[in-house]
């Protein structure tokens, strides 16, 4: 999917959002929400395999592009999703910055923080899918 990067956990569903919340915390971010998918299926009498999404972020990291593009405060906080496929592999995935630039056409002002994003998502994942 263009713009969107997917991580191959090394563990389930649930260790790796416990990792990956872990690591956000740790790092000082907040975490605004999980939503959990396939809970929310399961409410409504239907099957999904585990589906969860993780909203997290600063200010200080997200403003500069919305002082940009406004519009690029549908595509933030940031957002991880894990999520398991049909053979059981677990995944994590997310949107990348450089694809929130070119969607919302962010100028020069937020280069410095989107590559600091990009550079945290990469770490994000490692730590909450690899040992």
């Amino acid at each position: 999917v263009d713009g969107l990067t997917s991580v191959a956990s090394s563990f389930g569903p649930k260790e790796t959002l416990d990792r990956l919340e872990a690591q956000i915390k740790a790092k000082g971010l907040t975490v605004f929400a999980r939503i959990d998918h396939a809970a929310g299926a399961a409410a409504a009498g239907m099957a999904l395999r585990p589906t969860e999404v993780v909203l997290f972020g600063n200010a200080r990291g997200g403003t500069p592009l919305m002082g940009d593009k406004q519009t690029a405060g549908i595509d933030l906080p940031l957002k991880c999703l894990v999520w398991q496929d049909e053979a059981g592999k677990t995944w994590l995935s997310y949107n990348e910055p450089d694809w929130i630039a070119r969607r919302h056409g962010l100028g020069a002002a937020s280069d410095a923080p989107r590559h600091a994003m990009t550079g945290l998502l990469a770490a994000l994942a490692k730590a909450a899918t690899s040992t």
